[in-house]
């Protein structure tokens, strides 16, 4: 499995109603996605920055899912480029359901 963290600059004098809407909007988008196991939106209003961390199978479905045209609609939105590491992530605790989730599942 991969955690891919997303941040990006928001624009000034953005709402965090105004980017929890956006968060609301997009949500659905990524629940067709086949390869992502979990999505956590985050928000710093001090930093003034959003963004995302991922759980995914792979790799290469992060990549693919965040490439250019994904870039541009954030840019187009935002007006700012993302900011992404990708971790290896070998073992998840996941107290809401009560379970382990490795890299072998």
């Amino acid at each position: 499995m991969i955690t891919e963290y997303v941040l990006f600059d928001l624009p000034s004098g953005i709402t965090r109603d105004e980017v929890v809407a956006g968060m609301n909007e997009i949500a659905p988008r990524w629940q067709t996605e086949p390869d992502l196991i979990r999505k956590t939106f985050i928000y710093d209003p001090q930093a003034g920055q959003a963004g995302a961390f991922y759980l995914w199978k792979n790799k290469t479905s992060a990549q693919q899912a965040h490439g250019e045209a994904w870039r541009q609609r954030l840019l187009a939105s935002y007006g700012s480029e993302p900011s992404i590491r990708y971790f290896e992530t070998p073992l998840v605790v996941d107290n809401a359901v009560g379970k382990l989730i490795t890299e072998r599942q």
